[in-house]
Formats: structure tokens, C-alpha cells, sequence
């Protein structure tokens, strides 16, 4: 998102925009807005991100989730943008600040110019309101002296620019502009000498326009190309044809927003988008949205492998306690010989030599006894280590069938953390994690209600639909809304989402890709010749007072199968994609 891809943008917006109404002001998150803008005769979405990694302006078709009680800044942009015409954008130069110009009314009803500025500025990057004194009303993130001692962004205080490069803007420069600014440079890398005294060129712009006038990436800025360089350089800047343009992987996957297209790259992973909103938000909004995601389901993830980790152990521990009582017997033998010879010991003895009825042959067994208990004290002491270790492990065996049920569990819980796409699945899984005690509520949270997730939608070669499920909730809603004679699939003795096949009888292929689907979507999904279990719906039960996703099946085929990423994205359905 450089300054001329924002400039671009600038341009693009004010033409959408210009003469528009602020119907609606939405703050999906800490530092994103979204405004709703009649303009047009029809509603359009600006969406505005001040994001650390993600800060971008652009139209949006996307549908966003706002807090149930929104923020204090979204409140205050709501009194004073809501109904306020909107004017055009202004670019800070080439730098990458937008100012996006509105028209509102103050409490007296004069007319008010109000600028809502975004600044594209990696982890600096902020959403600024200004008023019409050209002070700051309130901004996404305050900065004050503390955080930074050259620019404080506090309301009440002027708002000053973000301090000015030593660059060239390259929309403003002439021909005479660009050879001055490149002269003192001869010698270097043309493309790090574009970069350096170019205002609003990103790197992989900077190679583009180098490749523009040298035939490659990089080379040395001579004396001799200066002039063509100087005279490339303006004339493309003068030019201002924007061609949007969406660069691509081998896979299909966004790589770069590009304002035109670029000669340095193969034209075969060029897409043309018809406007720049639409690249750039196929571009982000994945991305973005992986990233939130990520980012609110890392307590979460956090708590679930130390809850993890804390089951283990205790594993570990009963595992140990088995074992040390798997020699238990011995202790009952060593008492019941002791007590078919007691009539021939005497007290104080530290050791006797027993004949081991229990052996071969008898041969002689040196049995250990205390020399301050008698013979049958002895046999009892015994006995007594024997009766402790079989309850002990009778108890522990109890304990880790169920340690095992609640390691696995856990382990599915973070199988379907990844699977999550949206908010509604991450909260679906908190919510069930509070009711089966693992999280505590907190105190006055009041609840709210999200929308029910879906489960994942594939289409197999055949045309038969297949779905999978994303957590517990979606795997028990998904298998007991299925008709009894449709087709049941998962990952066998492992994690793993529950997948239904809207068929009785499907054929071959279509059973091989439903399974291949289910091994993928497991904790299989690395590893080779994955056992599949399918069987009719009608023959899947659900035990009473079995955890959500917990369920049990008979009458089951299983198959074996490798997990195939290339399969799952193809047989997704654009609905997925």
C-alpha cells in the first residue's frame, strides 16, 4: 500500500464518493471503520484500516460484525459525521496519509468542514478526526509524549502533518525534477536510487520502474542512462492510467495489488480487476481476517495447550502408577508364604529363606521382614502393599480413561481452532469450553447472541454435496440434522470434523473424495494412508450426557486414505472460497 497505489485509490474513491451522504458509522474493530455513504443513488461501504500490518482505504462488498456496544470514537464519529456530505479525498503529497474531506453540521447548524485523515504508516498507522479549528477531536490510537516525542495525537491538540520526507513527489516534479534528484546518486543501484529519493515508491515498484528503463530489475544508475531515466520517469508519473490489476500465485492466491500492470512480471499471473477496491480487498480481506482471527484465538489457543500439557503430565503420572503396581502380586505371594511357614519363624529376624510353592521345582525365596514385627505382623504388612497397589490401580485406570477422553478432547478443540474462519466459530468453541467448565465466565458479561455458523460446503466430481463440520457444535448439529440414510464419515480412533455426504449411495469416487475431505480435516492431515470410518447417519447415536461432537457408530466400512490439500480446493464451493 504505497503512495501511489494510495493515490490511485485517493482518486478512485473521490469519483465513487464525491456528493455522498454518511448514512451509517460502524467500528467492526479497535482501529477499522466502516462507513455507509449514499451517494450515487445507491448505498456504497468505505472501509478505513489503520492496522499495523494490514492499513488500507478502499470500497468494501464484505459483511463486517460490529461490537454489541460500539466504541467511544465510533460514538463520536456517529455524532459528528452522520449525515455529513462527503467531498473528495486529498493525498498528503505522494506520501501515504489520505485526508478524506466531509461536510457536516456543528450544534449551532453552520456548516462544518471535517477531515476523518488516515495514516498509512506501518505500526503508526491511526484514523485522525479533525474539526474545522483544525484540531483533533478524537483519533483511534492516542499517542502521547511518552510514546512519541516528535508528533503527540491527543483530542484538543492541533493536528500536524506526519513529518516530511526529503523525496521528490513524483506527481508534481518535471522532467528537470527527476535528473536533479537522481544525479547525486549516480553509481548506486537505479532501483535502491529510485526508492531512496522518490517520494511514495515501495520497493517492488521502485524494481518495476527500473526494469522500465533498463530491461531488469536491477542495475547501476550511470551518467550515461540519467537522461532516459529522467524522461521514463516523468513520462510515466504524467501518464496517471490506473489499471488495476491483482497479481497471483501458481495456486491462484493474492500476492500484490498492483495500480497497472507490471512488465517486470509474468502477464499469465496478471488479473485484471475492474476497480482498485476490488483488488485490494481480494487481496487483504482473507488475510485480514485470518490475522484477527488469529490474533483473538491465541488466549484461547494459549489456555487449551496448558490445559494440554497439564493433562499429559498427569498421564505420565498414572502411566508410572500402573506400572509400579503391575508387580503387585508379588507382595501378595511374599505374605501368603510367610504365612504357610510362620509356625517355623521367629520375631527379630531381618530375613527368611520360604520354599516358593508358586514356582517350579519350590526352589527357596529370600523374603525381607521387619525384625520389630512378628511373623503374621509381617504377612500383613504384605498383604496391606499388595490391597494399596491393586486399588491404586484400579482407581488409576479409572482416572486415565478418563485423562485420555479429556486429552483428546482438548486436542480436538485445538484441531478446530484452525478450522475457524469467522468470529461466530472461535465463539462457538469458547461458549462450549464455559459449559463444560473449562472457562469461567466473567462476572456481569452479559451474552450475545452470534449468528449460527455453517459448516464447510464441498461438491464432489459427481456433483453430490458434501459438508464438514468446524467444531463440536457445527459436527452435532450438522450429523443430527442429516437424514437417517445419508452418508456418515470420520477420522478413525483421532480428532476430526464430522463430514456428510448428501447421498445414501454414493459412488466411488465420490466416497473416496468425502473421505479424503474427512483425513483432511483431522489430525491426520499430515500423515499418510489415513483410516476413515463411514457408515449411514442412522447409525451414528449420540450417548446421553456425551460432550458435544462425542459420538458413537456401528455398522461402519473404513477406508484408507491420503489427505490431498489440491482435492479440498478444488471441490470447494465458491460459497467457501
Amino acid at each position: 500500500m504505497d503512495g501511489v497505489t494510495l493515490w490511485a485509490l485517493a482518486g478512485e474513491l473521490t469519483e465513487a464518493l464525491a456528493g455522498g451522504r454518511v448514512d451509517r458509522v460502524q467500528q467492526p474493530e479497535r482501529d477499522e471503520l466502516l462507513l455507509t455513504i449514499r451517494a450515487g443513488g445507491r448505498n456504497r461501504r468505505l472501509l478505513l484500516s489503520a492496522n499495523p500490518d494490514h492499513a488500507r482505504a478502499h470500497l468494501t462488498e464484505a459483511q463486517f460484525q460490529s461490537p454489541q456496544t460500539p466504541p467511544m470514537f465510533c460514538m463520536l464519529l456517529r455524532k459528528h459525521l452522520g449525515g455529513a456530505r462527503f467531498l473528495r479525498v486529498d493525498q498528503l503529497g505522494a506520501d501515504r496519509v489520505l485526508y478524506f474531506r466531509f461536510e457536516g453540521m456543528d450544534e449551532l447548524g453552520d456548516l462544518c468542514p471535517l477531515s476523518l485523515v488516515l495514516e498509512v504508516m506501518g505500526r503508526h498507522s491511526n484514523l485522525v478526526l479533525v474539526g474545522k479549528n483544525g484540531r483533533i477531536v478524537d483519533c483511534a490510537r492516542h499517542v502521547t509524549a511518552d510514546i512519541s516525542r516528535v508528533r503527540e495525537l491527543l483530542p484538543g491538540l492541533p493536528y500536524e502533518d506526519p513529518p516530511a520526507q526529503d523525496k521528490l513527489n513524483p506527481f508534481t516534479a518535471s522532467r528537470e525534477d527527476f535528473l536533479n534528484a537522481l544525479s547525486p546518486l549516480t553509481g548506486q543501484r537505479l532501483d535502491k536510487a529510485i526508492l531512496q529519493s522518490i517520494s511514495g515508491v515501495s520497493t517492488q515498484l521502485s524494481r518495476e520502474l527500473c526494469f522500465r528503463i533498463l530491461g531488469q530489475e536491477q542495475g547501476e544508475l550511470t551518467e550515461e542512462i540519467l537522461p532516459a531515466a529522467a524522461d521514463k520517469l516523468h513520462a510515466f508519473f504524467q501518464d496517471r492510467h490506473v489499471s488495476p490489476t491483482l497479481l497471483v500465485d501458481e495456486n491462484e492466491s493474492p500476492v500484490d495489488v498492483l495500480a497497472f500492470p507490471y512488465l517486470s512480471r509474468s502477464m499469465d499471473r496478471q488479473r485484471p480487476r475492474s476497480t482498485l477496491s476490488e483488488a485490494v480487498e481480494e487481496f487483504y480481506l482473507l488475510r485480514d481476517r485470518r490475522e484477527r482471527l488469529r490474533e483473538r484465538s491465541h488466549a484461547l489457543r494459549r489456555f487449551l495447550q496448558t490445559a494440554l500439557e497439564r493433562a499429559e503430565k498427569k498421564r505420565a503420572i498414572q502411566m508410572q502408577t500402573l506400572l509400579d503396581a503391575r508387580d503387585r502380586d508379588v507382595y501378595r505371594k511374599k505374605g501368603d508364604l510367610i504365612t504357610a511357614q510362620m509356625y517355623q519363624m521367629e520375631r527379630g529376624r531381618s530375613y527368611v529363606d520360604v520354599p516358593d510353592y508358586y514356582e517350579e521345582g519350590v526352589p527357596l525365596l529370600r523374603v525381607e521382614l521387619d525384625p520389630a514385627l512378628s511373623p503374621a505382623e509381617n504377612a500383613q504388612r504384605y498383604y496391606k502393599r499388595y490391597n494399596k497397589l491393586k486399588a491404586a490401580a484400579e482407581l488409576t485406570k479409572e482416572q486415565l480413561q478418563k485423562n485420555e477422553e479429556e486429552i483428546a478432547y482438548l486436542e480436538g478443540q485445538l484441531d478446530d481452532l484452525d478450522k475457524c474462519a469467522k468470529l461466530e466459530e472461535l465463539n462457538e468453541i469458547r461458549a462450549e469450553l464455559e459449559r463444560e467448565g473449562y472457562l469461567r465466565q466473567s462476572a456481569g458479561k452479559q451474552k450475545q447472541r452470534d449468528p449460527q455458523s455453517r459448516p464447510m460446503a464441498f461438491r464432489s466430481s459427481a456433483g453430490v454435496p458434501i459438508y464438514v463440520g468446524k467444531n463440536n457444535v457445527q459436527n452435532d448439529r450438522l450429523t443430527f440434522s442429516a437424514a437417517p440414510e445419508e452418508t456418515w464419515m470420520h477420522a478413525k480412533d483421532m480428532p476430526g470434523s464430522h463430514v456428510i455426504v448428501r447421498s445414501a449411495r454414493p459412488d466411488q469416487a465420490t466416497l473416496l473424495e468425502a473421505a479424503k475431505l474427512a483425513a483432511w480435516f483431522s489430525r491426520g492431515k499430515q500423515s499418510q494412508n489415513v483410516p476413515v470410518d463411514y457408515t449411514l447417519r442412522r447409525y451414528v447415536k449420540k450417548p446421553s450426557g456425551a460432550r458435544p461432537g462425542y459420538v458413537i457408530y456401528t455398522n461402519q466400512t473404513t477406508l484408507f486414505v491420503d489427505p490431498d490439500e489440491a482435492l479440498v480446493k478444488r471441490l470447494q464451493t465458491d460459497a467457501e472460497r
